[in-house]
């Protein structure tokens, strides 16, 4: 194991629905990669409403793992912004629970951050040494949802949705108090207004993804297509429009 850095550390923030039967497993793999890395670590996994989940995520509890419960479902942006709010690391992560992306990957992330003294980094699935197991109608449905993305925001980020993410800790200093989506499109407002603001460095890093979801013709599916449409309209209204997140800047100071 390499010698870690005393000044720097990371947080990786895990939030978590209905995992109680993969929880403890997900932590254990998690922390195993960055008990490997040359930084010091937190791991925080945020509960998002599923009483049976927290009840098992507190078997995996450490001095390094902290696991937080949030009563009521809020949804997966509000959970990992609220993990963010607690995280101690110059570069705080997040990552899907579930271990469908290798976790592996944050490893690959960090070294990219340093690489390229980035703001941002983001695993992509379409990083041209991604190793995915991914469907055709879902690599349709990336492209188009990229280029959409890419025309309202200029953000040129090839994927946006996928679980795996880095920031730096001035970055989200300056975005977290303005962001308002809780569900669909909350990676979709935090890319964005972090451009905004002026942080453009955002480059992508390759992952392994094991891709396990249901079909795009399922209602579920659909319903959340339309929602995540729905919410990147919405911030653009707000960042073009109503020019929102620039006045809650205003009122801050």
């Amino acid at each position: 194991m390499k010698k870690k850095e005393d000044k720097q550390l990371v947080s990786v923030i895990v939030p978590a629905f209905r995992q109680s039967r993969t929880i403890v497993r997900n932590v254990k793999e998690v922390k195993a990669v960055l008990e490997k890395i040359r930084y010091d670590y937190e791991l925080l996994v945020v509960v998002d409403g599923c009483r049976k989940t927290y009840e098992q995520a507190k078997k995996a509890r450490t001095d390094k793992v902290r696991i937080y419960y949030l009563k009521d479902n809020q949804g997966k942006g509000f959970a990992v912004r609220y993990g963010m709010k607690w995280a101690k690391g110059n570069c705080i992560a997040f990552l899907d629970a579930g271990m469908e992306i290798d976790p592996n990957g944050i490893s690959m992330l960090l070294e990219h951050m340093e690489w390229y003294n980035a703001d941002i980094i983001v695993g992509s699935k379409r990083h041209l040494v991604s190793v995915i197991n991914y469907p055709f109608d879902r690599k349709v449905l990336s492209f188009g949802f990229y280029w959409l993305v890419r025309i309202l925001f200029g953000v040129k980020v090839k994927d946006t949705q996928s679980g795996i993410k880095i920031y730096k800790r001035e970055v989200l200093e300056k975005i977290l108090p303005v962001l308002v989506i809780k569900r669909y499109a909350f990676d979709i407002e935090m890319l964005s207004v972090a451009s905004h603001f002026g942080y453009k460095r955002i480059y992508e890093a390759p992952i392994r993804l094991d891709f396990k979801f249901d079909s795009l013709t399922s209602a579920a599916t659909l319903n959340t297509i339309w929602k995540m449409l729905w919410d990147t309209a919405a911030v653009f209204y707000r960042l073009n429009i109503l020019k929102y997140y620039d006045k809650q800047v205003k009122k801050s100071r």
